[in-house]
């Protein structure tokens, strides 16, 4: 007879006291009487390690699949919907820009007021000029790679945030962030700085960001004109931020990029916060709020529902990479 040593291992004795496993009343057979003897030695090595081990190698295996898979996420970490994507157009008016103040709209909103900061520009040119510069393509574009320049309105000091090309590296690093529109391999961009690019990346101030973006509500935003075929981003907000963003001003310009071009691209549409506790849409007006019942103040007639949820600051469309 085997002896062992090992707890839990009674239960194997009746079956592995028969030396020959030929008993009638023995339904493992042969073979299954060698089986439990080789685990039971295994018991009797190694303890409750044996049965540790496996379950720990099955359990790494369910958190590996599910990481390549991307579900089982908490509400905290959900990646945000991005909207309806609209046929690109190069016509098709101001896409982005706050309601025009016709009495059906709040005449201002807490949360969209401009925070204490650095200076800015209250009138430009109305013209701008391309910072030089080109990058090859990032992104697969299988859809449509889309070009883009990078410009300054006449008039706009940039020296307090880096100069021109330091505007420009921004814009191409965040269009080259996986986080990015990138991550949608129907999408590529590749910036150049003459011939006819399929939009503007604008660096505006504020009186020509209001002609632009054609608002009358007292709010600073930035828009997409698609008759201009203009990213217009307000210098205002570049310098200051947004007082609902409680992200840096980095992330914050970061965010500013991927909105408008997200408009650009053909994401028409705004977005509420769709999770509560979760990380806002990138589509979502972001200066204005991250507060569903903030913008709903705003435009209560819009797409955003006045239904409590509160999301938190995202600059991505694909914050997860």
């Amino acid at each position: 007879m085997l002896l062992y040593s090992c707890r839990g291992c009674e239960s194997l004795k009746v079956v592995t006291d028969r030396r020959d496993g030929s008993s009638k009343d023995d339904a493992f057979g042969i073979a299954g009487v060698r089986y439990l003897r080789r685990l039971a030695r295994l018991l009797g090595s190694y303890g409750w390690r044996a049965y540790a081990l496996p379950l720990l190698t099955v359990v790494t295996v369910l958190v590996i699949v599910d990481a390549v898979k991307g579900g089982g996420e908490s509400p905290i970490a959900a990646v945000p919907g991005l909207g309806r994507l609209s046929p690109h157009s190069k016509s098709g008016g101001i896409i982005g820009a706050p309601p025009r103040g016709d009495g059906a709209f709040a005449a201002g909103l807490p949360t969209g007021a401009l925070p204490d900061g650095g200076s800015f520009t209250e009138a430009g040119a109305g013209h701008w000029h391309i910072v030089p510069g080109t990058s090859a393509q990032v992104g697969t574009g299988k859809g449509h790679p889309f070009t883009y320049t990078v410009e300054i309105e006449d008039g706009v000091g940039t020296s307090g945030f880096g100069g021109d090309d330091a505007v420009a590296h921004m814009v191409d690093a965040t269009l080259a962030n996986p986080k990015s529109w990138t991550h949608d391999r129907d999408f590529g961009f590749r910036r150049i700085d003459s011939g006819t690019p399929d939009f503007r990346v604008s660096l505006t101030s504020r009186k020509t960001t209001e002609t632009s973006c054609g608002f009358e509500i007292p709010i600073d935003s930035s828009c997409f004109n698609a008759d201009l075929g203009r990213v217009v981003l307000s210098e205002v907000r570049w310098v200051r931020g947004a007082v609902a963003f409680d992200g840096d001003i980095g992330s914050y310009r970061q965010y500013q990029i991927n909105h408008e071009v997200g408009h650009a691209i053909g994401y028409h549409q705004h977005q509420p916060c769709e999770t509560d506790g979760g990380l806002a849409p990138v589509m979502m007006q972001q200066t204005f709020g991250t507060h569903n019942d903030d913008i709903a103040a705003l435009d209560p007639q819009g797409v955003v529902p006045k239904d409590g949820k509160r999301c938190r600051f995202n600059p991505w469309p694909y914050p997860r990479g």
